[in-house]
């Protein structure tokens, strides 16, 4: 069965930094998605913080190849230890993405996990 990874920032094809590149390449586009919440600046990369009532954050919603090691390599780029996600910079969690076809995909989303501060982008 096919996974689904909503993307902002640096994983998104065509702006992955070279030491996550190799594994962004291996990810296959599905199109523009959009969820509700805050992007917030976090100096060299983005980070999301889901909210209803929040304006769309807009990305790429790719699909993970179901033979490879993907999210365990996106995991430690996004510094993310499922044994301890109450210690991560960021967290990976499933949630409704809308398409612009209409539709609604489950996907995996990073969303960031401390205190965001005030900057938005």
């Amino acid at each position: 069965m096919s996974q689904y990874l909503f993307t902002y920032g640096t994983l998104q094809p065509g702006r992955a930094p070279q030491e996550i590149a190799a594994t962004v390449a291996q990810l296959r586009v599905v199109g523009t998605g959009r969820v509700r919440g805050v992007l917030y600046d976090c100096g060299e990369y983005p980070g999301a913080v889901l909210d209803a009532d929040a304006p769309e954050i807009v990305g790429t919603v790719v699909e993970l190849p179901e033979d490879a090691p993907i999210l365990r390599e996106l995991d430690e780029y996004e510094e993310f230890d499922p044994r301890a996600p109450e210690s991560s910079l960021f967290v990976r969690e499933m949630h409704g993405v809308a398409l612009d076809s209409g539709d609604t995909l489950t996907c995996w989303i990073y969303l960031y996990n401390r205190e965001p501060g005030s900057g938005t982008e």
